[in-house]
């Protein structure tokens, strides 16, 4: 059943399609549609939130909330690219290396960035609940649960995976540095060098720097810019190829922002499951759903073990904690003695003060707060793409998450824009990141995941004038 404010958005984009609400048009004030509709100032801000997020309206500053003019014709909608039938020797890191040293220029504008504002994490809360945890520690158990990660920590993530209705084994979850170390791990796992790994297309370039230093091949999957890896796609890449493993981020994919249904996500598990193939599940922004729902991970349709399922607490609370996990089903124990073999451990301190978090509760009034602004913020950031971008320009319109994926015209090389940006104090995170075979070289991934403020306004504007100045 909807929620309140799904219901509220539902019927002001009735009327706004049948022509009742027209472009430019003043929406009600949240103390005014409070009053009509009898609902809280929340339920309306997240109503409107919910629209800005689908480009259907737009907030003027002091001034409120508006009908949004229709964009020009061809900038909506991305297309999907077409991928190649043959695998790939991955070397990507030096341009990763090179593109993104930048991002860590506090003065930079950061829309090449992968990670939100920090602004919007409780950074005190989490700082006091470390500090109890600390206190209340015993010596002996610093060293006591080293390797698999903390009880606390891992009990109160079992209790999260139980109300999805998911299933884990006692091995799970194993507490890591990061998603990225879950990831990592859980690659390392089920392959070996010289193997074939399918992945999405285009995909995120940590995935392919870890392709890459273990030696693996890469083979990319037709993937949809709104619902994710094509299952059929996916058929024809495993009859083509003897693929080890796939790699795959089933809700609001970096860089595209696709979200996968539910039917779409059990035929890929099903298919993996009768292929025998194991799935590498990342999962790290699964809570930024601006909808009523979090999507059911891949995991949970898992029968067979074969699901690694891999997180963390880094996009949605605990930036800078480096504190994620893998389920990794029936790869638990190689997983745990890889962990041993490399990190050996993930910081106690770290662990204690988000399991201390979780467990006084609050998580879930974060996440809506949280999930309410990266809404707004992507909704307008969208709108200004289309207003200050060039004509031809396609701007995907995510369901989830902060990142928009644009499609630019042919003239538009985005590595040298994003050099040219630089210049100008903006990062950029170019579309030949995205690739094995640095494909997308007339489209770019925008952060939309920090404060509406004039550095953001004039940095796209900017954006925009570069390019438009043509080749």
């Amino acid at each position: 059943m909807s929620t309140l404010y799904e219901q509220l958005a539902e019927a002001i984009e009735t009327r706004i399609r049948a022509g009742l609400l027209l472009p430019g048009e003043r929406l009600p004030s949240v103390r005014q549609a409070c009053h009509n509709v009898q609902v809280s100032p929340a339920t309306v801000f997240q109503a409107y939130y919910l629209l800005e997020s689908r480009g259907l309206i737009e907030a003027r500053p002091r001034s409120g909330y508006y009908v949004r003019k229709p964009v020009r014709k061809g900038q909506v909608q991305v297309q999907t690219a077409p991928v190649s039938a043959t695998t790939t020797e991955v070397a990507i890191s030096e341009l990763v290396f090179e593109v993104l040293g930048t991002t860590r220029d506090t003065d930079v504008v950061p829309l090449g960035s992968a990670f939100p504002s920090p602004a919007l994490f409780p950074l005190d809360r989490l700082a006091r609940c470390g500090a109890l945890a600390m206190r209340h520690l015993a010596p002996q158990a610093m060293t006591a649960e080293l390797t698999i990660g903390n009880t606390r920590l891992r009990d109160a993530l079992r209790a999260r995976y139980s109300r999805h209705g998911i299933a884990v084994n006692a091995d799970d979850p194993i507490i890591t540095n990061g998603a990225m170390e879950a990831l990592n791990l859980c690659l390392q796992a089920v392959t070996q060098p010289g193997d074939v790994v399918a992945v999405e297309s285009p995909t995120f370039y940590a995935a392919l720097q870890a392709l890459e230093r273990l030696h693996l091949r890469a083979v990319e999957v037709p993937t949809d810019p709104d619902l994710g890896v094509d299952p059929d796609g996916l058929a024809a890449v495993l009859r083509s190829h003897r693929v080890a493993a796939c790699w795959l981020m089933p809700s609001f994919q970096n860089p595209l922002g696709a979200l996968m249904p539910t039917a779409r996500r059990q035929a890929i598990v099903r298919l993996l499951a009768r292929s025998g193939v194991p799935l590498i599940e990342d999962d790290v922004y699964g809570e930024l759903y601006h909808g009523a729902t979090r999507p059911l991970p891949l995991k949970a349709f898992d029968q067979d073990g074969l699901v690694l399922h891999c997180s963390s607490f880094s996009k949605c609370l605990a930036p800078g904690y480096r504190v994620g996990w893998a389920a990794a089903g029936r790869y638990a124990p190689v997983v745990q003695r890889l962990k041993m073999m490399s990190s050996l451990a993930t910081a106690v301190p770290s662990q204690l003060a988000l399991a201390e978090f979780l467990e006084q509760g609050g998580l879930e009034r974060h996440l809506r707060q949280l999930r309410m602004a990266l809404a707004s913020n992507l909704g307008r950031v969208r709108n200004q793409v289309l207003k200050y971008f060039p004509a031809g320009t396609r701007v995907s319109q995510p369901q989830g998450g902060y990142f928009l994926w644009l499609q630019l015209p042919d003239h538009v090389d985005t590595l040298a824009l994003h050099r040219q940006a630089l210049d100008q104090g903006i990062s950029t995170a170019p579309g030949v990141l995205f690739s094995a075979d640095r494909r997308f070289r007339h489209a770019l991934r925008l952060n939309a995941g920090h404060p509406d403020d004039a550095r953001v306004v004039n940095a796209i504007r900017t954006l925009g004038e570069l390019c438009g100045r043509g080749p």
